[in-house]
């Protein structure tokens, strides 16, 4: 637990949340143009042998990876000093990676505002208290516990980026025109831009959201339209999906981790600080120096935290600098990543993390007790 004594304003900040663009746009092209060459790589080498592309699709997987890591920085405009520049390059790299850039940013930064609140923000897992899971079926439990499996990253994540935002388009649009018939037969003279605004979607919160989505869509469904006709069908999706769903699962992982573990602060809204949700609810995970360069050092996770405006190129340096008030940071390593995952209920008594397993024992001993009480 951190000292009750420290303030954000203990921490030294300000010197690095200055974005670089020269540093900036050296990481575009250092990230960029190696994914792109390993597919023509991996073109080449198929044609030789089939053997040649796992090591090939190992490294298309983690620059896909370091792509997304990019993006992230683009949501928070951190990555370049200009707005422009971060909507522009953070577009780009949600269509390498399939994903719309900017609702995913508006999502996320409400990850921020509300992080170790966990009555308002439950993580991309859906995560539900121990209450809650109490009152399910035996089978519901199972089915719960199942979806979280640690494998169900796999799955998992090619539907989060593969999937979901067509089919947010698709359910949305679909909404947007059982509106406009709707509306049309109740008010004939209203103009089509009054009607969509006034349209409120779960798949999309403003209209700047519809449209990066949509434009994304297009991008996306064409670039793989192309390709799949270029380089083949069975070529492009094998080498595609299997690149994409392991990149996905690599950074839902990494996100999972870095905020699901052993005493992480997971507290009730009333009570709830911002300071010891960033510090406590947030994990060091510590990475060798190849793996902290493609998730662009994202496992100083306390410090992006403290302060999403600080780009990836200067969280190491901003860590170091703060090191003293960091006590309270729950440090991780990868041997520590598999624990993780049991981490899946919220005991809003104790405001903590627990599992699955602990919740029963305690369950199990409460029964116990209460038993032996009625006897004696």
């Amino acid at each position: 637990m951190i000292e009750t004594t420290v303030k954000q304003s203990d921490f030294v900040l300000s010197p690095y949340m200055k974005s670089n663009n020269l540093w900036g746009t050296y990481q575009i092209l250092n990230t960029v143009v190696p994914y792109l060459l390993l597919w023509i790589l991996a073109v080449k080498a198929a044609a030789i042998s089939l053997w040649l592309l796992p090591p090939i699709m190992v490294l298309m997987t983690l620059f896909s990876l370091r792509c997304f890591s990019l993006m992230h920085d683009c949501g928070h405009y951190s990555l370049f000093s200009s707005k422009k520049a971060n909507r522009v390059v953070g577009f780009i790299l949600g269509v390498i990676n399939a994903i719309p850039q900017y609702p995913w940013s508006r999502g996320h930064a409400y990850h921020h505002k509300t992080n170790g609140d966990w009555e308002r923000y439950r993580g991309p897992s859906a995560l539900i208290s121990t209450e809650e899971f109490a009152k399910l079926s035996p089978s519901a439990q199972w089915w719960y516990e199942f979806l979280r499996h640690p494998l169900m990253i796999f799955p998992g994540g090619f539907f989060y980026l593969a999937i979901k935002p067509r089919l947010a388009l698709i359910l949305g649009t679909y909404g947007f025109f059982g509106h406009l018939l709707t509306y049309l037969k109740q008010y004939p003279d209203i103009s089509l831009s009054e009607c969509f605004s006034s349209y409120k979607s779960k798949n999309w919160y403003t209209t700047g959201e519809f449209w990066d989505l949509l434009f994304n869509n297009i991008c996306v469904v064409s670039g793989w339209i192309f390709l799949s006709y270029y380089l083949g069908l069975g070529f492009f999706w094998s080498v595609y999906s299997i690149t994409l769903t392991c990149a996905a699962a690599l950074f839902i992982c990494v996100f999972f981790v870095q905020h699901n573990f052993e005493g992480s602060y997971a507290h009730k809204t009333e009570g709830w600080d911002y300071l010891r949700g960033a510090i406590e609810g947030s994990s060091y995970l510590e990475l060798p120096t190849i793996l902290k360069w493609f998730s662009a050092d994202i496992g100083y996770h306390n410090i992006h935290h403290l302060c999403e405006k600080i780009p990836n190129y200067n969280l190491e340096v901003c860590h170091d600098q703060n090191l003293h008030l960091l006590t309270g940071v729950k440090t991780l390593r990868i041997a520590d990543i598999p624990d993780c995952f049991k981490f899946i209920l919220w005991d809003s008594a104790s405001n903590t993390l627990v599992s699955i397993a602990s919740f029963r024992q305690a369950v199990a001993r409460n029964s116990t007790n209460k038993m032996a009480s009625a006897i004696n």
